[in-house]
């Protein structure tokens, strides 16, 4: 593990130049140099200020070798994903993702889904739809989480939208301990898919009653994981991209 290889890593993930972080940290470029080459190792409140900078934990930063993403990532494989019934609730806020799987998994509880099946399976998505004006001005973005609900299971309880899921194939990839880096490791899941598929981005139509995409986060062997599933007929060989930054 090096630290400054982690730091150079990181800086050309953002696709900053040493100036552009020595301004950033308040430092000269020639310290960033000294930094990623292990000259010197940064005072504690620059860790701290670097690891804020590039959305990662402190000890990933410090201790975790970045480069290494044969131990990041899974091999991406094609799954069927068989058709399914979901319960599920989008929230626009600052902080989407934990507030919607808060709500759902107290939707989970109340409805009675955990009783029926307790290992029941919460999934999400980004929902894309929040004006630029939004994102800048309130720093406001979307999630949907869903719970899919195992068959057999009735309930009236209200809070959410029922849907049905048909079945499809999915690229899929692991990400093992993906909040550690949450804003590097997962978009770069989506571009590994992506590039597996020779595609470039997602199909400005969606597909009627399929799910482009979506993750499932879970707890495997002390590990937090996140399965990413990609839909191999929703993706764009066009000119276009979608950027996962």
């Amino acid at each position: 593990m090096s630290l400054g290889k982690n730091i150079q890593y990181l800086r050309k993930q953002k696709k900053i130049t040493q100036e552009q972080l020595a301004e950033i940290m308040f430092v000269s470029r020639q310290t960033i140099s000294r930094w990623e080459a292990d000259e010197i190792i940064p005072e504690l409140n620059k860790l701290v200020a670097l690891s804020e900078k590039f959305s990662c934990k402190l000890d990933a930063l410090v201790k975790e070798d970045m480069l290494s993403c044969d131990e990041v990532y899974s091999e991406i494989t094609i799954k069927h994903v068989k058709a399914f019934k979901m319960a599920r609730y989008v929230m626009v806020t600052p902080n989407p993702e934990d507030d919607v799987n808060t709500y759902m998994d107290n939707w989970a509880q109340q409805s009675g889904l955990l009783r029926y099946q307790p290992d029941a399976m919460r999934i999400g998505w980004d929902f894309p739809y929040v004006s630029l004006e939004l994102q800048n001005r309130f720093g406001l973005r979307g999630y949907v989480a869903a719970y899919i609900l195992p068959e057999g299971f009735e309930t009236t309880h209200p809070g959410v939208e029922f849907a049905d899921q048909e079945e499809a194939d999915y690229a899929t990839i692991t990400i093992y301990d993906p909040f550690a880096a949450a804003f590097e490791r997962i978009p770069n899941a989506y571009k590994k898919i992506l590039k597996s598929l020779s595609a470039n981005g997602f199909c400005e139509k969606p597909k009627e009653g399929i799910l482009s995409c979506f993750e499932h986060v879970y707890e495997k062997e002390g590990i937090t994981c996140m399965d990413v599933y990609m839909h191999v007929d929703s993706v764009s060989k066009a000119d276009i991209f979608t950027n996962f930054s």
